[in-house]
């Protein structure tokens, strides 16, 4: 009588939501279909990199510094999930609702003295334009000729659009008594986000403002006022805090500021605000995510990988799947990962262990996210092989001699013993045959021996698989036998 092999799934995120993966890279969760946790693109946030002197994700409770080069002294931000760049954002009510920061020593704003190109850059969603609202501040002096004089960094409004005001920063610029001012054409829109960026090149003395990455307005810093001349370099005087949405009504994200050159792949990104760093909402290389390891049973059969998604337009998910027995020897490549169809049979993927991952890709503008709801495993296991119904022990002299039926069904390849000296309890070690389980073989009878006479001991045997040994049936009845000497 054969069994049949059994079809089994095993369901991923869904209601019960996802469980810890293996690999996770540029991938978040958000909301999915019908309501449930689903797996999408993070979105393409700056990370911390060398040249990185702050970094505010305002990510966490209480929004510390990424780069960990500025300490809170004060924050009123409130964190929001209307964000423009990852889970949150910050929300500040307007004046005195801000942030102030100390930097250590090492940082921009916390050691003073020559700077070198540096880019400082936000979103921003203001709720109201009006003049006056500040953004950033930054208040200092420093020595010139034995006197001090007075420095200032600001951003504000102006007429509805943001402007930059670099007071005596550059060492040597005397035109407008010092003061470097650009303004943005552009008017900014309440509530829409907009990303915000100042860059000084120290090649060149170029400053320039930009917002979404299209320049607003620019100025070469230089005695000629072109590229050509005398580049004014930036010196910072007395280390000073530094403020964030002091006078600011309104959503901010991703405040960020890096010191010196920062470049990818060759590409200078500290003078070049047209660089596209970090615009587009989701990176265009997209993301992957792996699953754990899935134990199932020795031999198992993947059918099918159904996953319930959402694809906007120009949008891709690649399901892949692997199997093994041994995970712990699992490389990146090795076992292959195979590529399958959402919903279509698999093949050539069986094994003790699944593994599942996934390939996110955005659309052409880096705008729309795919998303992954639940993945549904569908796999066939080896059945389990009955156990005989009768099994009888018979004492001996430091012995007991077992004896069964055959199993009925076909499946069956061999019998382990199990024993012990406790009803239930198969965990004897005293046989000369070996601790419990005893492998029998494909028989009908085994004798072991070397037990203790005058001890009970307790007996059920299971059929193991044809197909494989690891897979083992259920226990029949018990029986126990009391070895005695003669």
């Amino acid at each position: 009588m054969p069994l049949i092999a059994e079809s089994r799934t095993i369901v991923l995120g869904g209601q019960k939501g996802w469980p810890a993966l293996s690999v996770s890279k540029g991938i978040t969760t958000g909301t999915g279909r019908f309501g449930y946790t689903c797996l999408q693109l993070d979105t393409n946030s700056p990370d911390v990199s060398r040249d990185t002197d702050l970094l505010l994700h305002f990510e966490q409770v209480d929004m510390p510094d990424s780069a960990g080069k500025y300490k809170t002294v004060k924050n009123s931000l409130i964190r929001t999930d209307k964000s423009a760049m990852g889970k949150y954002a910050a929300l500040s009510l307007g004046t005195g609702s801000g942030m102030i920061l100390r930097g250590i020593p090492g940082s921009m704003f916390g050691s003073g003295g020559r700077v070198g190109s540096f880019t400082i850059e936000f979103w921003l969603a203001p709720s109201i334009a009006e003049n006056g609202e500040t953004v950033f501040s930054w208040r200092s002096s420093r020595n010139e000729g034995g006197y001090p004089v007075y420095q200032m960094i600001t951003v504000s409004f102006f007429g509805n659009h943001l402007e930059w005001k670099l007071s005596n920063v550059f060492d040597g610029y005397t035109a407008s008594d010092g003061e470097v001012t650009l303004s943005g054409t552009r008017t900014v829109i309440p509530d829409v986000w907009s990303l915000h960026r100042l860059s000084f090149n120290e090649e060149t003395g170029l400053l320039e403002y930009s917002i979404d990455e299209h320049t607003e307005a620019l100025k070469y810093v230089t005695s000629t006022g072109h590229e050509r001349g005398t580049i004014y370099e930036p010196v910072l005087g007395v280390p000073a805090n530094i403020e964030i949405c002091p006078q600011y009504t309104g959503r901010i994200d991703d405040f960020r500021i890096t010191g010196t050159s920062e470049t990818e792949n060759g590409t200078d990104f500290s003078g070049d605000p047209v660089c596209g760093l970090y615009y587009d909402t989701y990176k265009k290389s997209g993301g992957r995510f792996e699953t754990q390891p899935i134990a199932t049973r020795p031999g198992s059969i993947l059918n099918a990988v159904t996953a319930v998604t959402a694809i906007p337009p120009q949008t891709e998910i690649r399901l892949y799947a692997r199997a093994g027995d041994n995970f712990f020897n699992w490389t990146d490549t090795e076992p292959a990962w195979i590529p399958v169809r959402n919903g279509f049979p698999v093949s050539a993927v069986s094994g003790l262990y699944f593994q599942i991952a996934a390939d996110l890709f955005p659309d052409g503008a880096g705008k729309q996210t795919p998303s992954i709801t639940q993945i549904t495993l569908t796999y066939t296991e080896q059945p389990l092989p009955l156990p005989p119904f009768t099994v009888k022990a018979v004492a001996g002299d430091g012995s007991v001699i077992l004896t069964w039926s055959y199993s009925v069904d076909d499946t069956a390849g061999g019998y382990y013993i199990y024993y012990g000296e406790r009803p239930g309890e198969y965990l004897g070690r005293s046989a000369a045959e070996g601790p419990s389980p005893v492998d029998a073989g494909n028989t009908a009878s085994c004798t072991l021996t070397g037990l203790k006479n005058g001890t009970i001991y307790y007996f059920a045997i299971a059929a193991w698989s044809r197909f494989d040994k690891r897979i083992a049936g259920q226990l029949s009845q018990e029986v126990f036998a009391r070895p005695y000497g003669r």
